[in-house]
């Protein structure tokens, strides 16, 4: 496995992986947990060192989930975490990254994460009725206590990652971006670049149609989040087909898998850039970090960039309620 800086000389695997999957969010949660133990240890050995988790997810059961799992090889990996809910009665019901709250979640992700520092902390959405310099202030002492290394952001505006940076250095910042999902590149993608902070992408796969696993015909389970989302609904999900058969094309010349050409053009965009991939199989882990050896020309890259704008992509990513609460 190839490795990738992000902000402020933290290494990590070129590929990451993302654990929600494993709890929540894609269908019936897996009830073998000693399987996603396997799969998460099973990752490390495999030459991930870049995992990512969340307090929100469960909530709770994710983070015990991870903790537990790469404890043996704690000092080996580098392992994200994110604060930024107000959880009540196993819900999450809104946001809150006051500082007395980002404090509570730090000490409450040590215990479930069986570890003496938080590797990255993430604030998961960005709190309107909190300043992004009290935000910053409040990690930079957690920072100091020992308690976090590193600070992210998830989701904000290019703005609010300026005036974050500038009282606490930002390492790196996780959005939603992929072959479909283009909204990070006017903006947040350059100002990452000028301030040396690193990207982070989740949903690289796009939530799993660039793999072209997901057809006109596919139903969803309940309590997949798939089912909630515009771009998957009906003829949005068969207009949006045309993106896939392009790259599955180019994956057949290519001798890869569609998602591997989806992840190799990620990784060409700038040497920061750390796809974080979730999956609940040994076998997808494996394919994914194998895409790290995928060559694409400049002129596959060229075509590639160009398929959205050509193509057209029909439907949001999230719902109205979850599009509210991105690019703050």
């Amino acid at each position: 496995m190839h490795t990738r800086l992000l902000g402020q000389g933290l290494r990590v695997s070129a590929v990451g992986l993302g654990a929600m999957g494993m709890s929540q969010s894609y269908g019936p949660n897996p009830g073998d947990r000693d399987a996603m133990i396997d799969v998460l240890r099973g990752a490390a050995e495999r030459g991930v060192t870049f995992f990512d988790t969340a307090e929100v997810y469960g909530p709770y059961v994710n983070e015990e989930l991870v903790g537990e799992a790469l404890a043996p090889l704690r000092d080996q990996l580098v392992i994200a975490t994110k604060f930024g809910w107000r959880i009540e009665g196993g819900t999450s019901v809104g946001l809150d990254s006051r500082p007395e709250q980002i404090k509570r979640v730090a000490d409450a992700s040590l215990r479930r994460l069986r570890v003496d520092t938080l590797d990255l902390f993430y604030q998961h959405r960005v709190d309107p009725d909190v300043p992004i310099e009290d935000v910053a202030g409040t990690v930079g002492e957690l920072v100091k206590a020992g308690k976090v290394r590193h600070f992210g952001l998830s989701e904000a505006a290019a703005e609010t990652i300026r005036r974050a940076h500038a009282v606490h250095p930002v390492t790196a910042v996780q959005s939603e971006y992929s072959l479909w999902t283009r909204d990070p590149e006017p903006e947040v993608l350059p100002t990452c670049a000028q301030l040396g902070i690193g990207f982070v992408p989740f949903s690289p796969l796009g939530k799993g149609f660039l793999t072209g696993t997901v057809t006109n015909a596919t139903e969803f389970t309940a309590g997949d989040i798939r089912a909630t989302i515009p771009r998957f609904n009906g003829d949005n999900r068969a207009a949006n087909q045309a993106l896939v058969e392009h790259i599955t094309g180019l994956a057949r010349a290519k001798d890869a898998t569609p998602g591997q050409i989806a992840l190799a053009w990620l990784l060409a965009q700038h040497p920061s850039i750390v796809p974080i991939p979730g999956t609940r199989r040994l076998e997808r882990i494996e394919e994914n970090a194998a895409a790290t050896e995928v060559p694409l020309s400049a002129d596959e890259l060229a075509d590639l960039d160009e398929l959205a704008a050509r193509i057209g992509v029909q439907g949001n990513r999230y719902n109205e309620q979850h599009m509210s609460l991105v690019g703050k």
